[in-house]
């Protein structure tokens, strides 16, 4: 395999995951099952999920100078994650993510604590760190316009980039015509074309651009014309982190000159192997997993 540089800038939190059978009503309390802290954030999560598979990757981001925060900064250098570009702040705690699960799916609620003080000064700050990558792969739980930054920078240096547009928030057109890649769900997609005023050229060119995941029902995306892949069927414990391991995959498949096809069949194959198993980041397969796995289905990339 070629050797690639992913550079991932997002949010590190911890997940407060809480385990229970059902979720209570509005005034209703509830026993649950259990309570784990893990490591967490859409940017921690991609950038662990495309590690794993074998990347070069780096982290940009900001933690609180609390036990979170060192937890969570040893935690990605353990999983093989670049952090000399994840910097320590005094004066917020680290983003934390309140999760509860019930009959296999989550709900989520995120406090950014930390992850706002990834400003579009920290990110210029790194723009020859930027510019040395294959791949940019960006979220939006940090400020927009950092985002938008960072896609300046990218763009400048030729590099491609890859845009996961959660939580969703209506992004300017200036923004996105310099993505190369989107990968909302279908929600997601929905809420950000109804949000912006399009001609039918801008909408077909942005459609181009979409990689959407549509959970138990696959993949669709736009190369002559609309395609599907069917997802993979597994068994579900755990549904959080799917869709930042799909992401993760797709990193990785795209900076080593896979297809749009291929990579996206390859992501969906390390999505559903991550809700085998417990945790957003607990999940995430190695390359010889995914491999093995595919093997099994007779599936060749």
């Amino acid at each position: 395999m070629k050797n690639r540089k992913i550079t991932v800038i997002g949010s590190i939190n911890m997940d407060l995951v809480t385990s229970t059978d059902r979720v209570p009503t509005l005034g209703e309390t509830v026993m649950g099952e259990t309570f784990h802290t893990i490591p967490g954030g859409k940017g921690a999560n991609q950038a662990v999920a495309a590690a794993r598979l074998g990347a070069e990757t780096t982290m940009i981001g900001c933690v609180g100078q609390d036990l979170f925060g060192q937890d969570l900064v040893k935690h990605l250098e353990n999983q093989g994650v670049n952090v000399s570009n994840v910097k320590p702040v005094t004066d917020s705690s680290t983003g934390i993510a309140s999760i509860t699960i019930a009959n296999g799916d989550n709900q989520i609620i995120v406090i950014p604590g930390a992850n706002y003080h990834v400003t579009p000064a920290l990110v210029a700050s790194f723009e020859d760190v930027i510019a040395t990558s294959d791949i940019l792969l960006l979220q939006l739980e940090i400020p927009l316009e950092s985002v938008e930054k960072a896609v300046e920078l990218a763009s400048k240096h030729q590099v491609k980039v890859i845009l996961n547009p959660a939580p969703i928030q209506p992004l300017p057109k200036e923004l996105l015509a310099k993505v190369d890649y989107l990968t909302p769900n279908e929600y997601e997609q929905q809420l950000l074309f109804d949000s912006i005023e399009w001609t039918e050229q801008e909408r077909q060119e942005m459609v181009k651009k979409c990689i959407i995941t549509r959970g138990s029902k696959g993949i669709t995306f736009f190369q002559d014309g609309e395609r599907e892949i069917p997802s993979f069927k597994v068994d579900v414990v755990d549904t959080t982190g799917a869709g930042d391991s799909f992401n993760g995959g797709f990193a990785y498949s795209i900076s080593q000159g896979a297809s749009l096809e291929q990579a996206c069949q390859f992501a969906s194959a390390v999505a559903a192997l991550s809700v085998t198993k417990f945790g957003a980041q607990g999940g995430m397969p190695t390359m010889e997993e995914v491999q093995a796995f595919l093997r099994e289905r007779n599936e060749i990339l």
